[in-house]
């Protein structure tokens, strides 16, 4: 898992609340048996119309938010199914974050275990944000993990809270199998102790 510590990346605005899973990667793309390959179909039912071609509406396909890390989205982001899909989508993307008033608590543990940062901010200033996104083309923010802030340069400056346990997976760049492969000496010490004494 790469690891996070600070990212300013271009924002991508998406002025909807309750996001589902199957509105982040529909299910007809979860046939795929790598964790690479599903960025091109991120929002895919938004982002196309039914006959493949890209809608002009929606942000993803505006120049202004080519290249876009960060995602700013309405509250209950990442509800519905408890496909780890999503977070592979958004990271295949380019996403390194999102930016929200709540995350669904299991697409919460799928981006962590997959190295995207949740923030969780107010509506007001999630509202903020994406206003800023509407109306200046390339808006960028800079988000620290180290010193758990959020800015840009026309003002806007503010603090979030992480689980301490989830920011050092992510400043370190590990998910569960990388947390459990720090105490490989300890565990192994533990099994040849085992063995014998024959359990």
């Amino acid at each position: 898992m790469r690891a996070f510590r600070e990212q300013t990346g271009i924002v991508a605005p998406l002025d909807r609340s309750s996001v589902d899973t199957d509105q982040i990667i529909p299910k007809q793309f979860l046939k795929r048996i790598e964790r690479t390959g599903y960025g091109e179909f991120l929002f895919y039912d938004w982002r196309y119309d039914g006959a493949g071609k890209p809608t002009a509406e929606f942000m993803l396909n505006q120049p202004q938010y080519a290249g876009a890390s960060i995602l700013v989205a309405g509250k209950n982001f990442g509800c519905g199914s408890s496909r780890e899909h999503a977070a592979w989508a958004l990271g295949d993307y380019g996403f390194r974050m999102v930016i929200a008033p709540s995350f669904a608590d299991i697409f919460s543990t799928n981006a962590g275990n997959n190295g995207i940062l949740l923030v969780r901010l107010s509506e007001e200033q999630v509202k903020t944000l994406i206003q800023n996104a509407e109306r200046s083309p390339g808006y960028k923010l800079r988000v620290s993990l180290l010193d758990k802030t959020v800015s840009d340069d026309q003002g806007f400056s503010t603090c979030f809270e992480i689980d301490d346990f989830r920011r050092t997976c992510l400043l370190e760049g590990l998910d569960e199998i990388g947390i459990t492969l720090k105490h490989d000496a300890e565990i192994s010490a533990f099994e040849a102790q085992r063995a014998s004494r024959g359990w």
